[in-house]
């Protein structure tokens, strides 16, 4: 090792990094506009050395969201050459074919870091918003068919040059969406947040000099230290899964299959997705970065939070991902409801390696990022669009020692689950009648899995419509060991004068509603583990008191009988 990079000034150097980002991404929630930022947090912030490697991101944040970061920086160098580069440049971008996007609606501004007239680093932040054009408010179109249909798609250009907006590239970007103000407001925020990024490293710099530099570097060698040294505890072998995307409604009825095979020699592993399904003319392909980030989210779950995120992670591993198919489509496959498909890679690699490492892998998480997306132009808007976008959380799977956590996001997503006050004050044409974790939904095990959620909105005015996306309703998410399958999701539209229930498709997209009608969400649950017979009686009758698990569920799955005891509560029979 560098002598001026012992492993205290290393790990001393990781923190700091570790708390710009943070920083950074915090300047992004406190002066961004839209809901979808400022209250679900959809975004996140990384820093790259000056090769454009990715050395820190917040930890807390969205892990779909590092796809941009893994390659942005390299592609703007690849693109402008590092010595077209200049201090108060930023870049931005969203397109997957061009440009290392993830979709449309997540836009990334990038940022390189000088310090004594050389590139040091850059800092990057994505933020996903909730409109950028495209076919249906929202720029998520569940029926989609190609990119194109998708919104506007935005290569590696300058939104800033020389310190200052370039006013063109804004306009135009301003000109693509139905609410101007609000993308305004969250382009700005993203903007000033790089400059309060470049200003914390700069700072670092004069403080540290190259050893910031060189701790980078080391950084990104300890990761993939960490990784060798995981991998070298898996039993040599090839391990192999298949799970399935539900389709993606009368446009892809069948399931849709994502193969991998993972085959591991010594320190080194393949991560081979041949035979993985054909792309589709649907929404749910997964472009390339969106792939990388998953593998990495669930390498980081399977080696441990201590495993630094940064491009040494994937210095043994490689990936194989054969051009065309799902999870590497070719333009114009259309993309914008990826994270439903990508959602399906971590339990796929997850079930590859359960055998092996049963002690790091959960039964199955609920999978899906279960999305209600409501807007319209109505008299209590002013006669503007308002687009309210809400990812709702479900069950993650129970392990071997613990149950699975209820009303979580899981995986790929991490946003927060909207509180009902904030709904109600920015969106005055909604009403959210019910929000309660749903009883039954979680797996029944040793070791139950966590349950979904019911959550339930009623439209107060007319012109409006909906979007209801989800996956993990047709194909549960499944148990280990014996434990059994958490509940499917299912979305239904009531009519506001009959009270007729009907289900939707999980990808349902401009569906109109009239005042009065409601759309009730059901998210999935998470699988079990172990036998359920086994389950300590004095938990299963916890679960029935604390409203998880129905006293029927309790004697069929758990032969458990459970009794009202008087008081509302139930006691053993």
């Amino acid at each position: 090792m560098n002598k001026k990079v012992d492993p205290v000034i290393v790990e001393v150097i990781r923190n700091l990094l570790l708390s710009i980002a943070d920083e950074t991404n915090t300047v992004i929630i406190k002066s961004a506009y839209s809901t979808n930022i400022k209250e679900r947090r959809d975004n996140t912030v990384a820093i790259m050395d000056g090769d454009g490697n990715v050395v820190a991101q917040v930890e807390s944040s969205i892990p779909i969201l590092l796809a941009t970061s893994l390659y942005m920086a390299k592609n703007v160098i690849r693109k402008f050459g590092k010595e077209n580069i200049h201090p108060g440049d930023m870049f931005i971008v969203n397109d997957p074919y061009d440009g290392s996007g993830n979709h449309l609606p997540d836009i990334t501004i990038c940022a390189p870091v000088f310090a004594d007239g050389k590139l040091i680093a850059w800092v990057s932040n994505i933020a996903h918003h909730s409109d950028i054009g495209g076919s249906v408010p929202g720029s998520i179109i569940g029926n989609a068919r190609s990119i194109f249909e998708e919104g506007i798609r935005i290569p590696i250009v300058h939104i800033c040059k020389d310190g200052k907006v370039n006013d063109d590239v804004m306009d135009m970007l301003l000109g693509n969406t139905r609410t101007k103000e609000e993308r305004k407001g969250d382009f700005t925020a993203q903007i000033s947040a790089n400059l309060i990024g470049i200003e914390k490293i700069q700072s670092a710099y004069a403080k540290y000099g190259d050893v910031l530099t060189d701790c980078m570097e080391e950084m990104q060698n300890y990761a993939e230290r960490m990784m060798r040294s995981t991998i070298a505890k898996i039993p040599d072998g090839e391990y192999t899964f298949t799970d399935y995307v539900d389709g993606c409604g009368d446009q892809v009825p069948e399931p849709i299959n994502i193969n991998i095979r993972i085959t591991v020699a010594g320190e080194e592993m393949t991560m081979d997705f041949t035979g993985t399904h054909e792309q589709v003319e649907a929404p749910i392909n997964i472009p390339l970065p969106a792939l990388s980030s998953a593998i990495l989210y669930s390498i980081k779950a399977l080696v441990g939070p201590s495993l630094p995120t940064n491009a040494g992670v994937f210095r043994p591993i490689t990936i194989i991902a054969p051009e065309g198919c799902i999870v590497n489509p070719k333009e114009p496959g259309p993309v914008s409801v990826l994270i439903d498909a990508a959602q399906r890679i971590p339990d796929t690699i997850f079930g590859a390696l359960s055998g092996v490492m049963s002690e790091r892998i959960l039964a199955s998480s609920n999978g899906a990022c279960t999305t209600c997306m409501i807007f319209g132009r109505t008299e209590k808007s002013g006669g503007n669009y308002f687009i309210c976008h809400e990812a709702i959380a479900g069950g993650s799977g129970a392990s071997h020692q613990f149950d699975g956590l209820s009303g979580v996001q899981v995986y790929l997503t991490n946003t927060s689950n909207m509180p009902i006050e904030a709904t109600e004050i920015e969106y005055p044409d909604i009403l959210v009648e019910k929000y309660y974790l749903r009883k039954d939904s979680g797996g029944p095990g040793l070791f139950r899995g966590g349950c979904g959620i019911e959550r339930q909105y009623k439209m107060c005015s007319e012109g409006m419509a909906v979007n209801c996306l989800g996956d993990r309703q047709k194909f549960a998410p499944w148990g280990l060991d014996g434990g059994k399958d958490g509940a499917p999701g299912a979305f239904y539209l009531i009519d506001g004068v009959t009270g007729e229930r009907k289900k939707l498709s999980h990808k349902t997209s401009n569906l109109s509603v009239k005042a009065g009608d409601s759309v009730l969400v059901y998210t999935p649950g998470a699988g079990g583990v172990g036998d359920p017979k086994k389950r300590d009686p004095e938990k299963v009758l916890k679960d029935v008191n604390g409203q998880l698990v129905s006293p029927e569920s309790a004697e069929r799955d758990y032969g458990v009988k459970v009794v009202p005891d008087g008081s509302g509560l139930y006691r053993l029979a």
